[in-house]
């Protein structure tokens, strides 16, 4: 019979500890630690308190609890001395009826994961859905995660002993993140459409109007209707739309959504999260035929990455007016001009001024995105309220020196246009990391027809600077413009350089950010408070209404615009019943 919190909370202490047992791999003083904060009002309040205690807890209590784990197919297992709950984790893994050959390869991974770090390799087998890695994706992170740092690979260990505690408790307790897991598998199955010469890698790629693109927005269109959603349609830019309608008629509606293109060779979460979590809030008020004060509307925008055509937030800037008619002359790779292929496509070009939303009839714009990034994978915290959006500048940028004979010339008569930028990529990570909060990268580097033998005469590079605010942004751009003329001055160098974007920043609204916040909090995790670095169709949206976004952690260092991009069911689950809050705090405003 499945616990529950109830009795949890009122159970004496050794009971409590009792009911606990066997979360953590020989260490019940983990539990018996976050036991002391009861009441929980969640089991995500439960188990960021088992992550807090093991996070104070000091390295060498953190250590011993990684050694107290078996290794994976390892002596344990062949002598079948594991714990019943490994034992059913490397079961459902299928680590228990390895060929030779793969219980061999294994074995020689943990000999070198051992002499490398001291301790055994810790993966949450069971994986982000909880019902278990595939053996080759088990051995893969294996080989991977041996060249990490050792202190990170510690961590990393951490973090997957949370998420195998976290999914024997949710056993215990009888819980399953049902809507979470239907998102998940709407992400797993939508990424079955992927591009010629990336499907048969098994990778995703998925840019504007290809057929694999009309692919993903037929199938999102579909699962629309079946949640519920009262209208759908594929606007003129390819943008797929969901309206679900207010209790009254003339009511105002509440817009979300985010993109479901993708970069080459990308992952499956990115954009597409932010489509899902809204579609299983409106399934749900559809089963229970429940209508709010205001409607919601869900828009899968056709185009944020910009891959195809040099056009980003194209779907999300139609919808503010700011499509611009000298995109569809822009040509593809494959000479394909953008007015051919949405003509392809059947979408009706003289239609896109009629796509352009009036804000007086939103009640503002909410976005729930993927992070991104490693701020909430490392704080162990599945939820994050972005406060805004980072304005970003870009610069495309040559130092120009003299080309000279690499063994004869003195190093002080050298005029090398790379040492400059050198120079330059350094002081803008001092710089960057002034503010704390602001970020500078020089993201492309290159020495035309440069040789080994001889002292680069130019360099071109890239600059791209954000900071969440627009004044924090424009002081940092100019001490680092500041910097570059300074740098070229004094090594005799001559400079260009190009404006190529510039975007102000997006803050969150103050009251809808409070939405997230409030949702956040009832749900018993910590309310965490962070800017996003990347762009967004909230950006767009922000120039003509109010936004605000929620992030969800990521796996794997948080690592997106690649294949390795995850997260879990829980968290996604986590991210549905917070927008749900959301709606039900707007619903009694």
């Amino acid at each position: 019979m499945a616990l529950t919190l109830e009795q949890l909370n009122t159970a004496d202490a050794a009971s409590a500890v009792q009911m606990l047992d066997g979360l953590y791999e020989h260490s019940p003083w983990i539990a018996q630690s976050a036991l002391s904060q009861r009441p929980f009002t969640s089991l995500a309040h439960l188990k960021h308190a088992m992550v807090r205690v093991l996070e104070q807890a000091g390295v060498q209590p953190q250590l011993d609890l990684i050694r107290a784990h078996p290794e994976l197919a390892g002596k344990a297992m062949v002598a079948k001395s594991l714990t019943a709950e490994s034992t059913n984790e490397q079961n459902k893994a299928g680590l228990t009826q390895c060929t030779p050959e793969e219980f061999a390869h294994i074995q020689q991974l943990n000999a070198a994961y051992n002499a490398r770090f001291g301790f055994p390799f810790i993966l949450a087998v069971r994986g982000p859905r909880g019902t278990g890695l595939l053996k080759q994706e088990i051995i893969d992170t294996f080989a991977r995660r041996l060249s990490n740092h050792p202190d990170f690979e510690r961590a990393e260990a951490l973090r997957n002993i949370h998420r195998i505690a976290e999914i024997r408790l949710n056993d215990k307790f009888g819980y399953e993140p049902t809507l979470g897991n239907d998102v998940w598998d709407w992400q797993e199955k939508l990424a079955q459409h992927s591009e010629p010469g990336y499907i048969e890698k098994g990778q995703l790629t998925v840019t504007y109007l290809t057929d694999a693109h009309r692919a993903c927005a037929q199938r999102i269109s579909h699962w629309m209707r079946d949640c519920g959603f009262d209208e759908v349609e594929i606007d003129a830019v390819g943008n797929v739309v969901g309206r679900y309608k207010p209790a009254q008629d003339g009511g105002k509606y509440l817009l979300t959504g985010s993109h479901y293109d993708t970069v080459r060779n990308g992952g499956k979460y990115d954009g597409r999260l932010g489509i899902f979590v809204p579609m299983a809030c409106v399934r749900e008020l559809h089963r229970q035929g429940k209508r709010l004060p205001f409607g919601i509307e869900v828009v899968g925008f056709a185009e944020e990455e910009g891959q195809r055509y040099k056009a980003t937030f194209l779907g999300s800037g139609a919808l503010i007016g700011d499509f611009k008619p000298e995109w569809l002359e822009q040509k593809d790779a494959d000479g394909i001009t953008m007015r051919e292929a949405m003509q392809h496509a059947g979408l009706c070009i003289d239609d896109i001024p009629k796509i352009q939303r009036d804000a007086a009839q939103y009640l503002g714009f909410v976005e729930v995105h993927i992070e991104q990034g490693p701020v909430l994978n490392e704080l162990d915290i599945p939820l994050g309220v972005v406060t805004s959006i980072n304005g970003g500048v870009r610069y495309v940028c040559e130092m120009i020196g003299t080309a000279s004979h690499a063994g004869t010339t003195p190093m002080d008569r050298r005029r090398d246009a790379a040492l400059g930028v050198a120079e330059l990529a350094l002081y803008m990570e001092q710089r960057a990391a002034q503010d704390g909060d602001s970020v500078a990268t020089i993201g492309m580097l290159q020495v035309p027809n440069g040789s080994i033998n001889v002292v680069p005469g130019k360099c071109t590079f890239s600059m791209d600077m954000r900071a969440p605010t627009d004044t924090q942004r424009d002081a940092m751009v100019s001490d680092v413009l500041a910097k570059f003329e300074e740098i070229a001055q004094r090594r005799c160098l001559q400079t260009k350089q190009e404006l190529a974007m510039k975007a102000a920043a997006a803050p969150s609204n103050p009251a809808l950010q409070i939405c997230w916040e409030k949702a956040v909090a009832a749900l018993g995790v910590p309310v965490y408070r962070m800017p996003s670095g990347a762009g967004h169709d909230a950006m767009k949206l922000h120039e003509i209404m109010p936004q605000a976004m929620l992030f969800t952690r990521g796996l794997n260092s948080g690592i997106s615009h690649n294949p390795l991009e995850s997260t879990t069911s829980d968290d996604m689950q986590l991210a549905v019943d917070a927008f749900s809050h959301v709606l039900a705090q707007m619903s009694a405003q």
